[in-house]
């Protein structure tokens, strides 16, 4: 009862702030797709949970399809499929073309604005972009109020690219980490409706009996295309002491993801990995301390000539290092603009929000 009258109470503060569509849109969530619990493991049943004007209506799952109750809104109707819940490998060869953007954080009105104008998606929001690649470095959880239309845009991109040839890497930020761990102190308030009217917190609204949870338990949290590594922190020195690989990272990652803090931080390594120095936390790269030096070591251990991160906010995606090292968390979580990363015929450019391009 006090959550509900909380929430009312937010709605009603907002309202002063936005406009009567903007308020009452946060009326509406969904679809939240459930694996029945009495759905064996042969033949599963999932249920897709929606709110439509602050009340729960549900819908079974047919043939893979969702279809958006009456008056509700515009939320998302994905296509389900199995093939975005399989884990891919995590190194790439021969990729002729690759887009890496970082730190959506909801913002999914900015996403749509900056993949248009670059032409990666076309004007109904499909995949534009062949068999291109797309990383995104993490973070699209938290913050903003569109995260469920950010996810499962996301995931029907995901579809989209295989079934053209291409790829997208969705890889794990500390937010992701967060929030499938329970730690919800940045998730946004227009999400307190849905874990009152399904009863589920909402790390458990992304569970592993969810369909985004299963999805997003499948991805990477590095990987290596062509001549570039990509995650979303960075890679401290401590990880070569380490002599760790990629795969044996991503795997432990897998397996670990959505553990307690105080159970991985039991565990030497797995404490390291998923916080600290590790590749969803690491900012040393914009340390005055971090030297050139220290990043051809880095370099020369994965073989690689350039590292893409997120997690520390530029003003636009930017080269240091003589591009060796590229960060591409163009601050698009503020909610006005953004740009990306694109690589064509070894070429590095600086995707723009109005559509232009430039060297970086």
């Amino acid at each position: 009862m006090f959550k509900a009258l909380l929430y009312a109470a937010v709605l009603t503060g907002l309202s002063s702030q936005l406009s009567a569509n903007e308020a009452s849109n946060y009326s509406f969530d969904g679809p939240y797709v459930i694996q029945d619990k009495s759905a064996v493991e042969s033949s599963p049943q999932q249920t897709a949970y929606w709110i439509c004007n602050s009340k729960l209506t549900s819908s079974q799952v047919s043939e893979h399809s969702l279809k958006r109750p009456e008056n509700c809104g515009n939320l998302p109707e994905p296509i389900l499929t199995d093939d975005v819940k399989q884990v891919m490998p995590d190194s790439y060869t021969e990729v002729k073309k690759v887009v890496a953007l970082s730190d959506v954080h909801g913002q999914f009105d900015v996403l749509l604005t900056l993949l248009k104008n670059q032409d990666i998606i076309n004007a109904d929001n499909n995949w534009a972009f062949g068999d291109g690649h797309m990383v995104m470095t993490g973070d699209m959880f938290d913050r903003g109020d569109q995260i469920n239309e950010v996810l499962w845009f996301m995931y029907q991109l995901d579809r989209q690219a295989k079934a053209a040839g291409g790829m997208v890497h969705l890889l794990m930020g500390n937010h992701e980490q967060m929030v499938l761990g329970g730690d919800l102190r940045y998730v946004h308030e227009r999400y307190d409706l849905a874990s009152k009217l399904l009863d589920r917190s909402n790390d458990a609204l992304y569970g592993e009996d969810t369909e985004i949870g299963q999805w997003l338990r499948s991805k990477n949290t590095l990987v290596k295309v062509n001549d570039v590594l990509y995650m979303h922190g960075g890679i401290s020195s401590e990880w070569l002491e380490r002599q760790l690989t990629i795969a044996e990272a991503n795997r432990l990652f897998r397996a670990n993801i959505g553990r307690p803090k105080a159970e991985l931080k039991k565990d030497e390594l797995l404490s390291f990995l998923f916080y600290g120095n590790g590749p969803t936390w690491y900012r040393g790269y914009f340390s005055d301390a971090f030297s050139e030096a220290e990043l051809d070591k880095i370099l020369a251990y994965f073989d690689v000539k350039h590292i893409t991160v997120g997690h520390t906010s530029q003003k636009q995606v930017l080269g240091l290092f003589d591009n060796k090292l590229i960060a591409i968390d163009s601050s698009i979580k503020l909610g006005e603009q953004g740009e990306l990363l694109l690589i064509e015929n070894n070429k590095l450019i600086r995707g723009l929000f109005n559509g232009e391009r430039e060297a970086l």
